[in-house]
């Protein structure tokens, strides 16, 4: 993966230090000595489930402690950053998406865990998916092990469908999506809801994949930016056409959240978006429980255009304690600890999208019948190499990883939100931000 300069040079003298401590570590650590472990963890559920299992890794290992720090998502971003790229070890692990991976593990920030993942053959590697274990590996190395994954899918409203006369293919088109939408839409009820709200993370993660399966492409392999180019331009007027006539209204303050309750709440017929909205859809708890199918996401030109997304438990080179943070994350990453939160937490609570063998467990199947074979199906497909129709010099579908995009890609979705407004023409949203993102290609250029 190519870097820029300045993050090469300050990634190598990062690697520098993190050798030094772990060559240090791995000549002092004792493997009878108490060892307390600091994981740093976003604060979600399945995370705050780990942390309520913990204690059986603890008794099962005599001496380590795990203490866990969870954060909100944007403070362990900041934090987390920090550490791993200073090298200042305050974390033994730590919880980072599939866009930091493959970039940090490239700087050398990262532990390499293919080692000690290969050569445990109880544990068994090759059952991780396949798309999300090349997102998260380098030059065939391992970085980082994924606690759950997900993609993107099309939920839909079955009753409204159902009653409207209307058949939803399961490898829809998005022309097909789009008549359907404006089939369904009512003064009271979007046809479909889609993110509008600015940010790399929210507009982008669907439009994206939208631009993909156009044709379209943040960067060709010289890292020219083609955002104003025929093929994005045409994905993102077609993105604005279908929410003008059939989106929900003010699509700007929509994201993940708003779009599940309007589902939730049948103000919207139909989403797209990320595949673990299903287990929330059909919790117990949930109106339309019941009432809901799922497809693949549509697509234009490309087979698939689901996106790829994992939280991940990931080791810092400079750790103290790389062996008992080694055993840590295999434990929580393995399909006895599946087993573990099916049996005393719930079956629909295992971890999905991260090991195939979970879509073969029977009470997994028959909790998560809905939305789970459509999951494995989607992450199964995908291609994060060439999510699109032309090769690009990255790993990623919703994102570039390059350490610039999460600047470039908020600034743009700015942009175009503004264009969804009608406070800009598209022309002028894309022109503008391809100056902004041929800036961040120009420092990746050989």
């Amino acid at each position: 993966m190519l870097l820029n300069k300045k993050l090469a040079a300050f990634g190598a003298m990062a690697v520098v230090s993190a050798l030094a401590l772990s060559g240090c570590a791995a000549s002092t650590e004792d493997a009878n000595a108490p060892v307390t472990l600091t994981l740093a963890t976003v604060n979600n559920g399945q995370m705050k489930d780990m942390e309520t299992l913990k204690g059986e890794f603890e008794k099962a290992n005599p001496g380590i402690t795990v203490n866990f720090q969870v954060m909100e998502e944007g403070d362990l971003r900041s934090a987390v950053t920090a550490d791993v790229a200073n090298a200042a070890g305050q974390y033994d692990i730590v919880t980072i998406g599939a866009y930091e991976v493959p970039q940090w593990g490239a700087n050398g920030w990262l532990a390499d865990l293919t080692p000690a993942l290969t050569e445990d053959k109880a544990y068994d590697v090759e059952d991780i998916l396949p798309p999300v274990r090349t997102a998260l590996s380098v030059d065939g190395k391992q970085y980082a092990v994924p606690f759950y994954g997900e993609s993107s899918i099309l939920m839909y409203n079955k009753e409204i469908l159902d009653k409207a006369g209307i058949t939803v293919p399961n490898n829809p088109t998005w022309q097909q999506i789009a008549d359907i939408a404006k089939k369904v839409n009512t003064a009271d009820r979007s046809g479909i809801c889609m993110r509008g709200k600015p940010g790399w993370g929210d507009l982008f993660a669907p439009l994206t994949t939208v631009v993909q399966t156009f044709g379209g492409t943040w960067y060709d392999m010289n890292w020219d930016a083609k955002v104003n180019s025929p093929e994005f331009t045409q994905a993102v007027t077609f993105y604005k056409n279908l929410l003008d006539t059939a989106g929900e209204k003010d699509p700007v303050s929509y994201s993940f959240n708003e779009c599940l309750t309007a589902l939730k709440n049948a103000k919207t017929a139909m989403w797209v978006d990320a595949s673990v909205a299903a287990s929330m859809l059909e919790a117990d708890d949930s109106p339309v429980k019941g009432k809901m199918g799922y497809a693949h996401a549509p697509v234009v030109k490309t087979k698939e255009s689901g996106w790829l997304w994992s939280w991940n438990l990931a080791i810092p080179a400079n750790t103290q304690h790389k062996d008992a943070a080694t055993k840590f994350i295999k434990w929580a990453t393995s399909k006895e600890y599946h087993q573990l939160v099916g049996k005393t937490l719930g079956w629909t609570l295992v971890p999905p999208g991260a090991r195939t063998s979970t879509y073969s467990i029977p009470e997994y199947k028959e909790a998560a019948a809905a939305f789970a074979p459509i999951t494995l199906e989607v992450m199964s497909a995908v291609n994060p190499a060439q999510p699109g129709v032309n090769p690009q010099p990255w790993v990623g579908i919703q994102y570039v990883a390059i350490p610039e995009f999460q600047d470039v890609g908020n600034q743009v979705a700015q942009l175009v939100a503004d264009a969804l407004a009608g406070r800009k023409t598209i022309k002028e949203a894309l022109d503008e931000g391809q100056k902004i993102a041929q800036v961040a290609g120009d420092a990746h250029k050989k």
